[in-house]
């Protein structure tokens, strides 16, 4: 009986290796080809974006254009395209930047304990119950738009969200064998963080980088949609759904154009994502 369950249980992880291996290589592709659009899009765009055609005011999808046109004669596809570099310019430095501020603040806090672990979850409390919107506003209103304040408000909002899961990764370690073994050798608290916990926590911030990414696209998109992010007329996708809402029954396709551009590149984060953590569960 042993062995059939370990030949069973073999071919479930050989069959859930291959669904990880189709999972990452499939939403591996969507990210890379939308990275590649983003890095290449002067080049690859068959109109202007911004260029004004009044005479080709909401054409539908046909051989010349696409994916129709909008309200103002622009070339949908062509926008849909541009689109890509505002988003793949904030998501991945926000990302960045609250995963290392997170991951810093949780490891602090897991390891310290005590008096400084309550401060500093006090403190992430109090981060997490003011609203993302009206500090996105406040920015907006004493900096102006720009991509250096996007990303300080999508990292600004994910911090408390990293830094409660490296903590909560740091405190299970902290109580392990090996943390003790160093303890006992006279390493201090900062030579623990730094040498012990965090590599092994790693796991835990890789999870959380690939999750916090794909959030990233959806906060960069919505910022842009409430008009807090690129400048009007942006062919930034969240800025392109909220132009062409209004025109929803009358040219669809001016809305669905960066609504699945959104959707496809989230998307194609979650499939990597979901396989990485399977594989780094399953191991």
């Amino acid at each position: 009986m042993s062995a059939v369950t370990a030949g069973a249980g073999g071919v479930r992880r050989r069959v859930a290796g291959r669904d990880f291996r189709v999972a990452l290589v499939a939403g591996g592709a969507l990210v890379l080809a939308w990275a590649v659009v983003a890095a290449f899009w002067p080049q690859l765009v068959p109109y202007d974006p911004l260029r004004h055609d009044p005479l080709s005011r909401f054409l539908p999808p046909g051989p010349e254009h696409w994916l129709g046109t909008d309200q103002f004669g622009r070339d949908t596809f062509s926008r849909m395209l541009a689109g890509a570099r505002p988003v793949l310019q904030v998501a991945p430095l926000a990302t960045a930047l609250a995963v290392v501020a997170g991951t810093a603040v949780g490891l602090v806090a897991g390891t310290f304990g005590g008096l400084v672990d309550e401060i500093v979850m006090r403190l992430l409390d109090a981060v997490v119950v003011f609203p993302a919107i009206i500090a996105a506003v406040l920015f907006v209103a004493l900096a102006g738009r720009s991509v250096t304040v996007m990303v300080l408000v999508v990292a600004g909002s994910f911090v408390p969200i990293v830094a409660r899961s490296v903590r909560a990764a740091t405190l299970v370690e902290r109580e392990k064998a090996y943390v003790e073994a160093a303890r006992l050798r006279g390493e201090r608290p900062w030579s623990l963080m730094r040498r012990e916990i965090f590599p092994n926590v790693g796991t835990t911030v890789l999870v959380e980088a690939t999750s916090r990414f794909g959030d990233a696209i959806f906060a960069a998109a919505t910022l842009s949609f409430l008009g807090l992010g690129q400048p009007p007329g942006s062919p930034d996708w969240g800025a392109s759904v909220s132009d062409n809402r209004v025109w929803l029954q009358l040219a669809p396709w001016t809305i669905l154009a960066p609504a699945l551009a959104i959707a496809s590149l989230v998307v194609g984060i979650a499939l990597v994502a979901d396989s990485l953590r399977g594989r780094w569960e399953a191991s």
